[in-house]
């Protein structure tokens, strides 16, 4: 039984046992002997939580300042998942021919490497000079469609052509300007392979343009996909046919446009790749 029970109400007087007697009740303590019980507060609760909050704090500086020298977990060994954007490793090849990659592997990541370089060639601006577009042809396309091919770029690329850009017959920027024609793939897809041939689209980013003051074609960019088919000659791809077209095109982003200096500059001082896959 509590002393509320005992002692009664807030007057501190109340019946005991039913009879109807009155009893004085002293306080306990100097408090308030009128106001609601207090409850002894317990120190040992409160020890614990603080002895425990200090332990998490330890633990968590410890952690912290962990030394970076830990072992992690050894890293995988297995190869990345194929896909149109992850690189296998394999190193490029390293033999050239008129200045243009060749010796791929006998494999769709070989033709997809051959395809890629071989955009890179046909995309460039030396194929707006005769002799050296006939030896980019030469390198890169099988025997058996050569003389077509060589037919068609020279159609393409035609002096009509060339003095429309404002270029002279050997494909010259005029005195002052420098001529920009470059493509850089941004990713490889095969669209058929068959062993002894491959058809392979190669997405691409181009820049085009002649830079200069009194320049009126000025640099440009454009994406672009040219599809390239290939046969196996018995030791490396080479070009059957090619086609070309427009995008996938991304949005546009807000970069601040390049002065015509810069990019002549850039075009100079930064060279192109050997791709593969």
């Amino acid at each position: 039984m509590s002393n509320d029970d005992q002692y009664g109400g807030a007057g501190g007087y109340g019946e005991v046992g039913g009879t109807g007697q009155t009893r004085t009740r002293l306080p306990d303590s100097p408090t308030d002997p009128y106001g609601p019980t207090r409850r002894t507060p317990r120190a040992s609760r409160s020890l614990i939580t603080v002895v425990g909050v200090v332990v998490l704090l330890i633990a968590a500086i410890a952690f912290a300042n962990s030394s970076p020298d830990t072992k992690s977990d050894p890293a995988s060994d297995k190869p990345p998942t194929d896909s149109s954007t992850a690189a296998t490793g394999t190193n490029p090849v390293t033999d050239k021919t008129a200045g243009i990659p060749k010796g791929f592997a006998h494999d769709e990541q070989g033709a997809q490497s051959a395809a890629a370089n071989f955009a890179v060639a046909l995309g460039s601006d030396a194929m707006f000079n005769p002799a050296r577009r006939r030896a980019i042809v030469d390198a890169v396309s099988d025997a058996s469609t050569r003389a077509k091919l060589q037919a068609g770029f020279d159609a393409d690329y035609s002096a009509g052509l060339l003095s429309q850009i404002g270029l002279t017959k050997d494909g010259l920027a005029p005195a002052g300007s420098t001529f920009v024609n470059r493509t850089v793939p941004a990713g490889t897809k095969v669209k058929t392979f068959a062993g002894e041939t491959a058809a392979v689209d190669v997405w691409c980013i181009g820049m085009f343009g002649l830079t200069g003051e009194k320049s009126t074609r000025p640099v440009t960019s454009g994406w672009f996909t040219i599809s390239v088919s290939m046969k196996w000659n018995g030791s490396d791809w080479k070009v059957v046919e090619t086609a070309q077209k427009d995008g996938p095109t991304p949005v546009t982003g807000d970069n601040a446009v390049s002065g015509s200096a810069e990019i002549s500059s850039a075009v100079t001082e930064f060279g192109g790749f050997t791709y593969a896959r």
